[in-house]
């Protein structure tokens, strides 16, 4: 009897996926076109977040917003509605993460000639989104202090891809037992280069020093 043969299909779809990121990536280059992949559980607050700094920066650059989710449009509508940039659904069909094609396909439908920045929020999901380079500029990875200081321990691989650490809903830390520091620390040693901004986008806290950060990072991009 023949032995079983065995297919790595999962080393072959990221070694896939991975090239077809880094394609992207040199595109978005050429077009000085800076994209931020933005990750986090449901409910973390990524819309609102969005909401609020998109209104802050959109007079220095010119932005575009791809939102993802399995189905429905109503984060691309508040987006468009809240901020007047334009901005487009992508439906997964059932997957649970962008992909570079997805993300590439996205960006073709999408037009993106003339934008400095486009923000792509990724599905809720604190697991897949890490596995899947999407062949963004900066990965940004929403914790809110509501979901609790341990989430790295539990997650590592995503906090381990992440650029920008960002904690939301800090006017709720009143509320909730969580340690900002504890929690910087324990990702600090996933990854020594991660840079934190805890943030209230309903108070407006935090919300310019994130402004200011990518703002100075998206003209340094382009002028590189």
């Amino acid at each position: 009897m023949d032995k079983v043969r065995i297919i790595k299909v999962k080393q072959s779809v990221f070694a896939n996926n991975n090239a077809r990121a880094e394609e992207t990536r040199a595109k978005l280059k050429q077009k000085k076109l800076f994209l931020v992949n933005v990750m986090s559980s449901p409910g973390s607050g990524k819309t609102t977040f969005l909401v609020n700094l998109i209104n802050r920066i959109k007079d220095q650059l010119k932005i575009g917003v791809m939102e993802a989710d399995i189905d429905a449009t109503v984060d691309a509508e508040t987006i468009a509605t809240k901020t007047g940039v334009p901005s487009i659904q992508i439906h997964t069909s059932g997957e649970c993460h962008l992909d570079a094609k997805m993300v590439d396909d996205g960006l073709t439908g999408f037009g993106i000639d003339g934008l400095d920045l486009v923000f792509l929020e990724n599905i809720g999901n604190l697991v897949c989104p890490a596995e899947f380079d999407t062949g963004a500029t900066c990965s940004f990875e929403l914790l809110s202090i509501p979901e609790g200081d341990d989430k790295p321990l539990k997650y590592p691989l995503m906090f381990s891809v992440a650029d920008v650490v960002i904690f939301t809903k800090l006017d709720a830390k009143v509320v909730f037992d969580f340690d900002i520091q504890k929690a910087e620390e324990r990702i600090l040693k996933l990854n020594p280069k991660a840079k934190f901004f805890p943030v209230s986008a309903k108070t407006g806290e935090g919300m310019d020093a994130i402004a200011d950060y990518l703002v100075q990072a998206v003209k340094a991009y382009q002028q590189d």
